[in-house]
């Protein structure tokens, strides 16, 4: 799911006020009765004058508290301005205290209707620019009281002004019109009542809109982090400086979320350390090193990313893969611990017969992996290391063990690590031969391409062999040859 983006446009705020310009003065010019006595041209240099200082003193007012300023300061702001204009009328022009009240309170509901838009519009930029910090919510207003009271505010603000304006309106009819009413007069009071109405339910319509879009990209982001939660991406936060219960669930859904990530965390080091501890196992029990589960781990990951870069294996070859398969690859030799230390410590070349027991320790291994994936099901790395163990001895052409396997029969994990594996017993010392170089292991790998190892595997072992080589030297045990020398 693509998660909503929001960022805060300061054009929205000088919208809002080029647009009252526009209301006010064709409210003054072409619908109310006293004002459209005035010419047009002075209705919008008063107008744009005010709502220009408006606009300002709102930019200095956020300099001031950092932030939007609250809807009560913006009401009473607007509603001086109402009062300055109420009193140039009256002081100018001899309007009546009735017009001047409909000025005062219309110049207030704008205020009101303009700083919940710009306010919706903060909180909208808020959550989707979160800090942070998390603090659990202790007393909050619930989102069906907001908006409960935020329409019967509305309401009630509409109905006032429309009575304002029916009672202006007929308080002129009967003072002015000194014969019969005529159409035209009832023209002039449906005029001015229709067009505050539409004016007042555009605001209302914006201030819906935007408030439901507000709701929606909140709920959009508590999914997207549920949804990538449920994927076991636990690192998705949500904003919390949302007020409602919203808010609520964004906290406790950020909490629920860094508790799943500790134990996830404490899972994965769990996980971690039984590997390392079985794996060292069998390795203190044989001649080669713990470095050697280091180098061979690495060797196989280095392996992997490279050999992804085919299409045929980019799909299978993705990051979760390659970690398990390196987390798993330590515990390729695990089954070693079932061989006889007379075998398994014997200083020269191995009998036949001896070296028959020894293959067994690929199926030893695999067996105990086995038995214990079944018996905690839906841990993958125990099958990647299943599979390591039972194939990394087997061979392209099926001449290898413990069954035989060949070519893509063989799992691809095992393939892998046979590479792997070989590599760095080449290019280590043991009592039975010297650490070859770099070159002299890469010659007796090419040697086997198409015989002993998948000929995927090998390209992708030219392809990275420098990676082999700073891997060798970066975990390489005393007396190891360097794999970089001749």
């Amino acid at each position: 799911m693509a998660e909503t983006s929001f960022v805060q446009s300061p054009k929205r705020a000088t919208v809002h006020y080029i647009v009252a310009i526009i209301i006010f003065t064709v409210y003054g010019s072409k619908v109310c009765p006293f004002i459209d006595s005035l010419p047009t041209a002075v209705l919008l240099l008063q107008s744009a004058t005010v709502f220009m200082l408006l606009y300002f003193v709102r930019l200095i007012l956020r300099a001031i508290y950092h932030g939007e300023v609250s809807l009560i300061t913006n009401v009473g702001i607007f509603a001086l301005a109402g009062i300055g204009f109420a009193i140039w009328y009256a002081t100018l022009y001899g309007f009546p205290l009735d017009s001047n009240l409909k000025v005062v309170f219309g110049m207030a509901i704008l205020g009101v209707m303009i700083s919940l838009d710009l306010a919706i519009d903060n909180t909208r930029y808020q959550t989707a620019h979160p800090n942070t910090q998390f603090e659990a919510p202790h007393k909050f207003t619930p989102l069906a009281g907001q908006i409960g009271l935020g329409a019967m505010l509305l309401v009630i603000m509409v109905t006032v002004l429309l009575g304002l304006v029916v009672t202006k309106d007929l308080l002129w009819l009967v003072e002015h019109t000194e014969h019969k009413t005529t159409i035209a007069d009832i023209d002039s009071i449906l005029k001015e009542f229709f067009f505050v109405g539409l004016v007042v339910l555009g605001y209302i319509a914006v201030i819906s809109k935007n408030g439901a879009n507000l709701i929606h990209q909140q709920l959009e982001r508590q999914t997207h982090a549920m949804v990538l939660a449920a994927d076991g991406q636990l690192e998705q936060k949500l904003p919390s400086n949302h007020t409602g219960e919203l808010g609520v669930i964004a906290y406790y859904t950020n909490k629920m979320l860094n508790d799943l990530q500790t134990s996830y965390d404490e899972i994965n080091r769990t996980r971690d350390a039984t590997i390392i501890g079985l794996s060292t196992l069998a390795e203190v029990r044989d001649n080669e090193t713990g470095a050697h589960i280091l180098r061979t781990q690495n060797y196989v990951r280095a392996l992997a990313y490279t050999l992804r870069r085919q299409s045929k294996y980019a799909a299978y070859l993705s990051d979760d893969t390659i970690d398990l398969l390196y987390k798993s690859a330590p515990l390729h030799d695990v089954g070693k611990v079932g061989i006889p230390d007379a075998i398994l410590l014997k200083p020269g070349k191995l009998t036949d017969e001896e070296f028959v027991i020894m293959k067994t320790h690929a199926q030893l291994g695999a067996d105990a992996l086995s038995m214990t994936e079944k018996s905690v099901e839906g841990i993958a790395f125990l099958r990647f290391a299943q599979e390591i163990a039972a194939t990394h001895h087997e061979k392209w052409d099926g001449s290898g063990y413990p069954l035989g396997l060949a070519g893509n029969r063989i799992p691809l994990s095992g393939r892998l690590m046979a590479l792997a594996d070989v590599y760095d017993a080449l290019i280590s010392k043991r009592v039975y031969k010297p650490a070859f170089s770099h070159e002299k292991a890469k010659e007796i790998i090419l040697q086997g391409k198409g015989t002993h190892f998948d000929p995927a595997v090998v390209e992708a072992f030219l392809a990275c062999e420098h990676q082999f080589v700073e891997i060798a030297a970066q975990f390489a045990d005393d007396g190891m040859l360097d794999a970089r020398a001749g």
